[in-house]
C-alpha cells in the first residue's frame, strides 16, 4: 500500500526493476525502482494525484494528453461544451482544462496480475465521464517486466456505433538519484518542434530540430514536438541510463522539465496539445475499431 492505498507491484525476473502501480489512481505507476532507488519523481504523491490530478510517477493522461485552448471542442453534430468548474476537471495556471479526467474518478477493474504482468481494463461510460468526453469506449491496459524494462500498452477500442477520437498520453517524470540535474545528459531524437503561443497551444507552425546529446543544466523544459524520427529519449548521469522508447501509437511528445525542478519527463502522446479543439491529424477509431499505443522503459548501468 501506499498512502493507505491499495497497490499492485511487478518486478524483472532477475528483480532489479519493481514497478508499482494504482489501480484506484488511474493506473499511476507510482514507483519504478532500480537496483532499489527511486527513478520517479513522487512530487505531492499517490493521493492528491488521485483526488486532484497533480500528476507524478507515470500517470495516463485520458480523454486529453496536456491542455486545451478552451471548454469547447469536437464539430458538428457533436459539438462538447464542458461544464466550467466541473469537479472531474482540473486546469492549468492560464484556467484552461488540462490532462483529462481527475484520476480517481476513472473506473479500473485488474483483470489478469502475475509477478511480472497486469493487465487492467476501464469502462468509459458512467454518465459523469460521458458528460465530459460523450465517446462510450474501453481502454485496456497492459504493463510487463522483462530484464530491466517496463512497457506499458494501452489499447483503445469503441464500444457503441461513435466514433471515438483517441487524444490519450503519458508523462513520465524520471530523475536520476545522487546526481544534480545540472549534469544529466539529454538524447532527443530527430523530431519537428511544434512553435507554441502563450498559452502552450500549438500555433500551426513547426521547425526541423536535431539536437546532438547535451547537459541539462539549468534549462528549462515545456517543448512539443512532432514527426518524432527515431523514437528514443534517455537521461543518463551517475552510471545510470533511463531510455524511453516509443514502439508503436504515439506520434507526438512533449520534453518537460523546469529549471527549478530535478526530473524530466519524456511524454509520448496520441494526438498533439490541443487536438480535440484543432482537429489537426487527430486519430479517430471507427466503430469495432481500435487504437493501440505502446511505450517501453529501458533502464541500465553505464560504465
Amino acid at each position: 500500500m501506499v498512502e493507505g492505498i491499495e497497490t499492485i507491484a511487478l518486478s524483472s525476473p532477475e528483480e532489479d526493476l519493481r514497478a508499482t502501480f494504482v489501480p484506484s489512481a488511474g493506473m499511476v505507476c507510482c514507483s519504478l525502482r532500480h537496483c532499489g532507488e527511486e527513478l520517479l519523481a513522487e512530487r505531492d504523491g499517490v493521493r492528491a494525484y488521485a483526488e486532484r490530478g497533480s500528476t507524478m510517477g507515470i500517470p495516463l493522461l485520458h480523454p486529453w494528453a496536456n491542455r486545451l485552448s478552451g471548454f469547447t471542442y469536437g464539430a458538428p453534430p457533436l459539438v462538447v461544451e464542458l461544464a466550467r468548474g466541473c469537479p472531474l476537471i482540473t486546469l492549468d495556471d492560464n484556467g484552461l482544462p488540462i490532462h483529462g479526467v481527475v484520476p480517481g474518478q476513472i473506473p479500473w477493474e485488474v483483470c489478469e496480475h502475475e509477478a511480472d504482468q497486469l493487465r487492467a481494463r476501464m469502462r468509459w461510460d458512467r454518465p459523469a465521464l460521458l458528460a465530459i468526453f460523450p465517446f462510450p469506449h474501453t481502454l485496456e491496459f497492459e504493463a510487463f517486466m522483462a530484464d530491466a524494462t517496463l512497457t506499458i500498452e494501452t489499447t483503445l477500442r469503441t464500444s457503441s456505433q461513435l466514433a471515438v477520437p483517441v487524444s490519450f498520453g503519458y508523462h513520465p517524470y524520471f530523475t536520476i538519484p545522487g546526481a544534480d540535474r545540472g549534469g544529466w545528459q539529454i538524447d532527443l531524437p530527430a523530431m519537428r518542434s511544434l512553435v507554441l503561443d502563450a498559452q502552450m497551444i500549438p500555433t500551426g507552425s513547426s521547425e526541423p530540430i536535431d539536437y546532438p546529446r547535451f547537459e541539462l543544466g539549468g534549462s528549462s523544459w515545456d517543448h512539443a514536438f512532432a514527426e518524432v524520427a527515431r523514437p528514443r529519449f534517455a537521461v543518463s548521469a551517475a552510471r545510470r541510463r533511463i531510455e524511453l522508447e516509443f514502439l508503436e501509437g504515439y506520434a507526438y511528445a512533449q520534453v518537460f522539465s523546469p529549471s527549478d525542478e530535478s526530473f524530466i519527463c519524456f511524454e509520448p502522446m496520441t494526438a498533439q496539445t490541443n487536438a480535440l479543439v484543432s482537429g489537426i491529424d487527430l486519430p479517430i477509431v471507427a466503430p469495432g475499431e481500435e487504437h493501440r499505443a505502446t511505450f517501453r522503459i529501458s533502464v541500465a548501468e553505464e560504465h
